[in-house]
């Protein structure tokens, strides 16, 4: 399986967003490094919304139903994403000391 089956393949592209988001939280010291992931779930959702409600015809309250569920799975999946390969550079640069 790879991100594609899960996360559309437009979206791909707010992981490194949300990677440099996340970097940049991180570098204000009032914020706990433990809210990072909310924070970048909450930036995630909300850049998924805007995709799928500029390409979607929402015309039924099914449909409404759709893309608020499509924009929270997807940006939740997005952060995700983008802690894990957080994680991973991390790892890599540890492995180097």
């Amino acid at each position: 399986m790879e991100f594609q089956d899960f996360i559309k393949p437009e979206l791909l592209i707010l992981i490194p967003v949300l990677y440099f988001i996340g970097t940049g939280v991180k570098k204000i010291k009032k914020i706990p490094d433990s809210y990072i992931p909310m924070i970048l779930g909450g930036v995630g959702v909300v850049l998924s919304s805007l995709w799928v409600l500029s390409t979607s015809d929402i015309t039924s309250y099914k449909e409404t139903l759709v893309a608020l569920f499509t924009s929270i799975t997807q940006g939740i999946l997005l952060a995700g994403a983008s802690v894990y390969s957080n994680q991973l550079i991390k790892q890599l640069e540890k492995k180097g000391d």
